[in-house]
């Protein structure tokens, strides 16, 4: 499998230690219990290997790290050792801890020497034997190449990678710049590396999320639009593409970005194509089976006018129209598949809110509500969200994580 990559996040309560010097802050639990052997070869790129091992175990990684000796002659052993924190292989031992049970191997930087060795097979070092067992035993591996351009687009190259490839490899590769296919940022990595060693699990769904806000013109150069970042639909679409499952985001206007580019993502703000998106996508050959609707829905639709008003005009009176329910137009569309509404209140009480949902559900059959409500000044107030199930239960969601936790929960089920 071929990935390229065409790009903050909000922080869990720490699980390790920060008052030691290699501590991090754990941010996701995607790969807590996971064991992921990092492998390091010669590349220059091994200077951001620190940044990859610490990613790793900002998600719950357990990371094991080996490196050439070619590595070596870039980074220190101790640099690596920090980050990953755990003793780093460079040596042969009677342990041959290279043999271990890892959940993914990721080789970053791969070079060309070291993937040419581990397609014909040659081992001379404990990585080259960590990666040989690792092929060998069907252990999910990521190889992320960094070099040069015309190195990469030699065809001797291309004929390499198409070998990882078809031996079940992934790798991820960069846009070029500056002449090189430099290795993508560590989030990027982690990220697809998650998706691989999740995609196995079972419940894994394709999952449509709608995010963002819509955007409608009143004339040629102004528009009126719903107050949504979508900080909040990017976070549980990185969350549930890292658990394994094949997201597709249908985006409206953003002013927040995702933490790292998500593989499938449809991109307008007027709410007549965001809905006509939907329901292409509702009627394909590969239907969503979940859908989570997190964008900011126009209600009132504005009457445009052609060109350019002028500012010299005097007063202009707008007429709004109610806009087209998106959650109900897909009613009839989606099929029998899991929806999850999101339901945005102003000044609500806690049981008004959870009264407002529950209409919802009635109103077009979702499987689930997730409800916050802004003071009257429109700002986040301090209760963050609930979950609302048909059943009449609720479940207060105090951060994003635990929102993105309930969500793949639901969905998992």
């Amino acid at each position: 499998m071929l990935i390229e990559n065409r790009r903050p996040y909000e922080e869990l309560s720490p699980s390790i230690d920060m008052r030691t010097d290699t501590g991090v802050v754990r941010i996701s639990n995607c790969l807590l219990d996971h064991k992921v052997l990092l492998a390091v070869s010669g590349g220059i790129a091994a200077v951001e290997s620190v940044k990859l091992a610490r990613e790793l175990r900002r998600h719950g990684a357990s990371v094991t790290a080996i490196m050439s000796k070619s590595a070596e002659k870039v980074i220190s052993p101790l640099a690596i050792s920090w980050g990953s924190s755990s003793e780093v292989l460079t040596e042969w031992s009677p342990e041959m801890s290279q043999l271990g049970s890892f959940d993914c191997v990721i080789l970053a930087p791969a070079t060309r020497n070291t993937i040419s060795k581990h397609i014909h097979g040659i081992i001379d070092s404990p990585l080259m034997m960590a990666l040989s067992v690792s092929r060998g035993n069907g252990t999910p591996m990521l190889f992320v190449p960094s070099m040069h351009d015309d190195l990469f687009h030699d065809p001797v190259t291309k004929e390499l990678l198409g070998s990882l490839e078809s031996s079940g490899a992934s790798v991820f590769t960069e846009d070029s710049s500056e002449g090189r296919k430099k290795q993508p940022d560590a989030i990027s990595i982690v990220a697809i590396a998650s998706n691989l060693v999740n995609s196995s699990m079972d419940g894994r769904r394709r999952v449509a999320i709608t995010l963002g806000s819509n955007r409608a013109r009143i004339d040629s150069i102004r528009a009126i639009q719903n107050t949504s970042t979508g900080a909040t639909g990017w976070g549980i679409a990185e969350h549930l593409f890292r658990m394994g499952h094949d997201v597709i985001c249908v985006a409206g206007e953003t002013s927040a970005s995702p933490s790292f580019p998500l593989p499938k993502t449809v991109e307008d703000s007027d709410p007549d194509v965001m809905l006509a998106n939907c329901i292409d996508l509702a009627k394909s050959e590969t239907p969503p089976e979940v859908w989570i609707h997190a964008a900011a829905v126009l209600d009132y639709i504005p009457d445009s006018e052609e060109g350019k008003r002028s500012s010299e005009a005097g007063e202009w009176e707008l007429r709004l129209s109610p806009g087209k329910k998106h959650i109900g137009e897909l009613t009839g569309i989606a099929g029998d598949s899991y929806r999850i509404a999101f339901k945005l209140g102003v000044g609500n009480s806690a049981e008004g809110l959870i009264e407002s949902s529950n209409q919802l559900i009635e109103r077009y059959g979702v499987n689930a509500v997730i409800a916050n409500t802004l003071d009257e000044d429109g700002a986040s107030t301090a209760s963050g969200h609930v979950l609302v199930l048909p059943d009449g239960s609720s479940k207060a969601l105090d951060d994003t994580i635990s929102l993105c936790e309930a969500i793949e929960g639901l969905i998992s089920s």
